[in-house]
């Protein structure tokens, strides 16, 4: 079953936006934003466009190193693609939303198989609590409570790119 929220994505990713901007505006360079597959990856080609950084954002999978890889499998969704190195950068990770802390550990894994960056941070439009681990967001644009039968998920419209949130009831087994 799928809902629509109240959620106004567009709204949060303005405020994404600042919140990053001032993250990059206070961390050494040489920095670089990465977006988590998909919605992270979406928000972060949007904010490097509309923060006029040079270069493209990267894009970082968690699936080679999710603790369910046995269930789910390999996603069809973007495999990493980092266009920069990442020994010694400051990264501003980029997710929709941080729920379990299960994803950021698997993308920090993969990370590393990329190199050793000086520093990491991130950036979420919805922290939705419920972790599992011990992992927080230096930037949120909200903080949201939901059932733990729900699911939250950024969706992009095809042609305008407008964001919005659908909520979904989770399957059972998942």
């Amino acid at each position: 079953m799928i809902s629509s929220t109240p959620l106004d994505a567009e709204a949060l990713y303005l405020q994404l936006r600042e919140g990053v901007a001032a993250l990059l505006a206070a961390t050494p360079k040489p920095s670089y934003l990465a977006g988590i597959t998909s919605g992270g990856a979406w928000l972060a080609e949007r904010l490097q466009r509309d923060l006029g950084l040079e270069g493209d954002a990267g894009v970082i999978s968690s699936s080679m190193h999710r603790d369910d890889f046995a269930q789910r499998g390999l996603a069809m969704s973007a495999q990493t693609v980092l266009s920069f190195d990442v020994n010694g950068s400051h990264i501003v990770l980029v997710d929709d939303v941080l729920y379990t802390g299960r994803t950021i550990r698997a993308v920090l894994n993969e990370l590393y198989d990329y190199g050793r960056p000086a520093t990491v941070q991130l950036a979420v439009l919805v922290d939705r609590a419920g972790r599992e681990l011990p992992v927080q967001a230096n930037y949120r644009a909200t903080t949201l409570s939901l059932p733990e039968d729900q699911l939250l998920e950024l969706a992009k419209e095809d042609g305008s790119g407008q964001l919005s949130f659908v909520l979904e009831k989770k399957k059972v087994g998942a």
